[in-house]
């Protein structure tokens, strides 16, 4: 029996910055994963993230993202978007200052 499709979004990190970005319902690109386009439909976010990986001079590594759809958008699934989501842990800098 084939696996159930789990949410996705579609994810990268700025070209430039480095920043982790999530690609939006506008074909944007935010640093908010609330701002995420969540992906319910499987053939869809093969769509997306073919669409994403041909820009190449915006962003590097995408890939789609395991995520639950939660009350304020998107909600990593796994510890690592969780990390990649909120940064480095060593000290409140960047994100952290933000959160």
């Amino acid at each position: 029996m084939p696996r159930r499709f789990t949410p996705k979004v579609v994810t990268a990190n700025a070209l430039l910055e480095g920043d982790v970005v999530y690609l939006t319902a506008r074909d944007a690109w935010s640093r908010k994963l609330s701002e995420a386009e969540i992906l319910t439909d499987e053939a869809h976010a093969q769509l997306r993230l073919v669409e994403a990986s041909r820009r190449q001079d915006e962003v590097v590594g995408v890939y789609l993202a395991d995520m639950d759809a939660g009350p304020d958008g998107p909600e990593p699934v796994h510890f690592r978007e969780e990390f990649r989501r909120t940064g480095p842990s060593n000290y409140a800098h960047g994100k952290q200052a933000d959160l």
